[in-house]
């Protein structure tokens, strides 16, 4: 499998047209069922926390059960942990016996689940966490050096495991790349230069490795280094053009992706489209978290809201998958996305019988609703009023509608040359 890296813009093309995936945090602490965080937030001790491989037996566990539910929600891709801050992995590592395989489950869930994806044909990504919190060297790294270099060859060795023994891997998120004590960026001090995060975890030399073993691979900007994709997370903010990004967020509270017993402060349906739809726009994905129950089982809650999305994405994926920015502004109504002479406008707030959109300054030939194909009229007037009507009262859809619109170019914003003309009517 290895070979020469490929250039960027060939390992994101499959990125780009992706635009969702699943992102699932589980492990030994959803037996907790107060998320990934635990050990940490309660100072649970490496020996009693390290118990739980005992009681790690997740009897429904299917992957392809997972990968059914990705594939029936419209996403492309998905993201599990492989192994979180807690050290456990869910993958089979000569590195270390804090494993799935030889605790209590006696399984590779990792294995299954790259299978899996392969079967539901997804692609394949992996979360890594970098840190690991049972080292002594992570916390007091200055204090404990020989237990920080065991931690970082671990990480080192562990990553050359997984891209070596589970055939073709497209995606690797990474994660835990800070370190107490050490900026996230390098900084001069003296005239000379500072230690920062990437050069603690060697990741230079790490990404390197990464490539060579598996030439095609997208990584993620969490080793310290800018790499492929840049990661808001819990929120959509958009990359320059042309740079990859993708948010990472959870349908429940912000401070829970593992497994939370009571989450009551989910997203609804309406709000998580509509983050969809904003990525779409600035031409980035949304890796939308589900957090299986210890038994491998995931709530009815998050799968109801997925399958809702994917019957959404059914009839309107054509303005979302490969989305380019559109340059148009959706006003009050929604959001603009874009493909080539094509714009969508994706309506949040249904206006009746007739949309709206000012400032359009390329020539529109033809709307329709892309759910329905129902023909539209257009009207083109002063300061670009683009005028859609036809549309029916009341929203096709509860959540968003797309109205299709053709333009004989690429669509084009107007800029206004006197800002008040438009008060009279007569602006062109």
């Amino acid at each position: 499998m290895a070979g020469k890296v490929l250039p960027y813009t060939q390992r994101m093309r499959w990125f780009h047209k992706a635009r969702f995936g699943m992102f699932i945090h589980w492990g030994l602490y959803s037996l907790l069922e107060r998320g990934e965080w635990v050990m940490f937030q309660e100072r649970i001790p490496r020996e009693e926390y390290a118990g739980l491989a005992g009681r790690f037996r997740p009897g429904r566990f299917d992957a392809d059960a997972w990968a059914s539910l990705a594939a029936e929600a419209g996403m492309k891709y998905m993201v599990l942990t492989s192994r979180h801050h807690d050290g456990f992995c869910l993958f089979d590592s000569r590195l270390s016996d804090y494993t799935s395989v030889k605790t209590a489950a006696g399984r590779d869930f990792f294995g299954e689940y790259v299978r899996a994806c392969r079967r539901a044909g997804l692609k394949v990504g992996f979360y890594y966490s970098l840190l690991d919190w049972r080292y002594d060297g992570y916390w007091e790294w200055r204090r404990h050096k020989k237990s920080a270099e065991a931690m970082i060859a671990q990480a080192h060795g562990q990553m050359r495991e997984l891209l070596t023994n589970y055939g073709r891997i497209d995606y690797v998120f990474y994660d835990g790349e800070w370190v107490p004590g050490i900026p996230m960026s390098r900084s001069m001090s003296d005239g000379k230069t500072a230690l920062d995060v990437a050069g603690f975890w060697q990741s230079g030399k790490l990404n390197a490795m990464v490539r060579r073993l598996q030439p095609h691979i997208v990584l993620n900007n969490r080793s310290g280094l800018p790499e492929d994709v840049d990661t808001p997370e819990q929120h959509v903010t958009a990359s320059k053009p042309g740079r990859g990004w993708e948010t990472c967020m959870t349908m429940g509270d912000s401070c829970g992706w593992g497994y939370v017993r009571s989450n009551p402060n989910m997203k609804t349906v309406p709000q998580l489209l509509q983050h969809l739809v904003n990525a779409a726009a600035g031409e980035g994905n949304v890796l939308l978290n589900v957090g299986p129950r210890a038994n491998g089982t995931i709530r009815a809650e998050e799968a109801a809201r997925l399958r809702a999305m994917g019957k959404w994405l059914a009839a309107n994926g054509e303005a979302i998958y490969g989305s380019r920015r559109c340059g148009l502004h959706g006003g009050m109504i929604g959001q603009w996305t874009g493909k080539g002479n094509t714009g969508y406008l994706c309506v949040f707030r249904w206006p009746g019988r007739r949309a709206v959109v000012p400032l359009v300054g390329t020539k529109a030939r033809s709307a329709e609703l892309l759910a329905t194909g129902k023909k539209l009229k257009l009207r083109q007037e002063h300061n670009g009023r683009l005028v859609i009507s036809g549309l029916p009262l009341r929203p096709p859809h509860p959540s968003v509608n797309v109205i299709k619109v053709r333009f004989a170019g690429r669509p084009e914003p107007l800029t206004e040359k006197n800002k008040a003309a438009w008060l009279t009517g007569t602006a062109k």
